[in-house]
């Protein structure tokens, strides 16, 4: 297809493009739209008939006292007012659902852009400035494509035809209605700009409120106020936030309604205007103009300037929402930092044995002036435990990062049986590596609900099974729903050992061939913990288990422990050979940071 050329419109080449990108959306539905403009053009042509009529009555029908040409033009009139009604109620449906169309398909495609934007766009940008995005500018955007692009369309065609009808009616007084063009142009051009500039402020500040209200009214963010007494200024700093945007709310749906009620004045002297040019004309008989045809020019201004009234305030919605535009399209525009290979391949039989390297691994998160992985290379046999140790900030949570790929290696390789993560698809890829973090995420969901979610055909016997092996299936029997026990967002009606275990019981439905645990015992009490030593050392049998604790039971039965200082291995060996050769190790230990 031929890319679109927009005439020149006033608009930036920025802007052009924006707008290009816009039209496209409404390439899948050209049949819809079709039909849509057919209705438009029949709602138009039934608007430019009642003046005809009306200068057939007064010219003719009523001189001549002919009834039955009255009764005709009458009832004709009623007809075409009945069928403009049809054909707008028509295209309204239809322009209503191809809207809602476009919007649906809009929403699923930056949903699933962001999906795929991985770990390091959300640690660095605020949840409520995505839902903003995804609900507020989105939605705003509806009602350009719903109502206004349909309004454009029509009031073009109204006045096309309008045009044409006045021409035919009398040249000269239609040159004379075109005195508003040009001043239509010069306000349309204003009070765009101006609006374009606080449409833009003002979503910006409903996504600063938006970003307020779900950190503040979220579990941890009213924990956070009410435990430090911050209730009161969360209070103040909310209702500033609102008196600016109500502030600017206004501001927007005021641009430029003084420049438009004056054109709108403009537009209905007008007619009186006309009337007076007109009458001089017919008194001096200037021409061939009759009284009827006066009259119906008249009628079809009052047709055709509320149009031009409209195609101007809607023009400048237009170009105020390019701001909308610009916003939502910046997400779609983000570049997807970790993409699948070309020609990623899955593992030979479907799943993967479960052997891990790391081969002279380098990695610096981006914008850090050093790297935080820095040349480390190990291995993790199938059927092998290791462990990995050190103080805080050291890199070794980033291993796991990693491994799952959620972040690219800068340079060097990680290996899953041979094959490099980059090369596997990532479904592959997630399906080789479970993950359970010190930070456990729960759906506000059941508990049935929260297990299936890693696999959604588990029967009941295979919840149970996991549950057990992790420990918690006693506590939910005990629960007064059982499975089907709603656990509160971010799972907060759970203690956190609780919430660590039924993470333990997802991966070990999910049964994957590689475990990654980050401290996913650290919410454990010691007892606990001693009574899932055993289940844990059952779930690695014939896996690949790297993890990552702060304590001596956790690490003392891994065939291999591993020391990392500053994204450095800087010792590696068994439990008892690292706690006797007095290093780094059994620095750690006895000083109680590590183990």
């Amino acid at each position: 297809m031929r890319p679109l050329e927009l005439p020149d419109t006033g608009l930036s080449d920025g802007q052009k493009v924006e707008t290009t990108r816009f039209l496209a959306l409404f390439s899948p539905h050209r049949g819809t739209l079709a039909i849509v403009l057919a209705l438009i053009a029949l709602g138009a042509l039934t608007g430019v008939i009642s003046p005809f009529l009306v200068r057939e009555i007064v010219d003719v029908a009523l001189p001549e006292g002919d009834v039955a040409l009255l009764a005709w033009c009458a009832f004709g009139m009623i007809a075409v007012y009945v069928a403009g009604a049809i054909f707008t109620v028509l295209q309204s449906f239809l322009s209503t659902r191809v809207g809602q169309a476009i919007m649906h398909d809009l929403r699923v495609r930056v949903f699933a852009h962001l999906q795929r934007m991985g770990l390091p766009f959300f640690t660095s940008t605020r949840t409520g400035e995505i839902q903003s995005r995804i609900f507020n500018d989105i939605g705003a955007m509806q009602l350009v494509v719903t109502n206004v692009a349909t309004q454009i369309v029509s009031a073009s065609a109204t006045i096309l035809m309008s045009a044409i009808a006045m021409i035919a009616m009398d040249w000269r007084l239609f040159l004379f209605s075109l005195v508003t063009t040009p001043i239509a142009s010069v306000l349309n051009r204003r009070v765009g700009k101006r609006r374009r500039a606080l449409v833009k402020r003002r979503q910006e500040a409903a996504a600063d409120l938006s970003a307020h209200i779900q950190e503040s009214l979220s579990v941890s963010g009213i924990l956070l106020s009410t435990t430090l007494g911050r209730s009161e200024p969360i209070i103040e700093a909310f209702e500033n936030e609102s008196r600016d945007l109500s502030r600017l709310e206004v501001e927007s749906e005021m641009a430029g309604r003084w420049m438009q009620g004056l054109y709108s004045v403009l537009l209905w002297i007008i007619p009186a205007l006309t009337y007076l040019i007109g009458g001089v004309l017919f008194i001096r008989g200037l021409g061939d103009l009759t009284i009827g045809t006066l009259v119906a020019f008249v009628a079809m201004q009052t047709t055709l300037f509320p149009q031009l009234n409209t195609l101007l305030r809607v023009a400048t919605q237009v170009r105020a929402s390019l701001a909308l535009f610009t916003r939502v399209f910046e997400y779609l525009d983000l570049e997807v930092p970790i993409k699948e290979a070309e020609e990623a391949q899955t593992f030979p039989g479907g799943r993967a044995r479960g052997h891990v390297s790391f081969e002279d691994v380098h990695f610096a998160y981006p914008g850090a002036e050093r790297d935080t992985i820095a040349g480390v290379t190990f291995e993790v046999p199938r059927g092998t435990h290791t462990a990995i140790v050190g103080s805080t900030g050291s890199g070794k949570t980033t291993l796991g990062y990693l491994l799952s790929r959620l972040y690219d290696v800068s340079s060097g390789r990680v290996l899953i049986d041979g094959i490099d993560v980059r090369e596997l698809t990532l479904d592959s890829l997630a399906g080789a590596v479970g993950v359970v973090t010190q930070e456990t995420y729960l759906l506000h969901a059941s508990i049935a609900d929260n297990l299936r979610f890693v696999k959604p055909d588990a029967s009941e016997a295979d919840m149970v099974r996991a549950c057990e092996m992790a420990q918690i299936h006693a506590h939910i029997e005990a629960l007064p729903h059982g499975y089907n026990t709603i656990v509160g967002e971010r799972g907060y009606r759970f203690s956190g050992g609780e919430k660590q275990r039924l993470a333990i019981a997802r991966t070990i439905l999910r049964d994957p061939p590689i475990l990654f645990l980050d401290e996913a015992t650290s919410a454990l009490d010691t007892v606990t913990e001693r009574a899932m030593g055993g289940a844990l050392r059952s779930l690695s049998e014939g896996r690949a288990t790297i993890s990552i604790a702060h304590r001596l039971s956790t690490v003392r039965d891994a065939d291999q422990i591993l020391v990392v200082k500053a994204g450095r291995i800087c010792e590696r060996g068994t439990f008892d050979d690292l706690r006797a050769a007095g290093g780094e190790f059994s620095r750690l230990a006895t000083g109680g940071r590590q183990a």
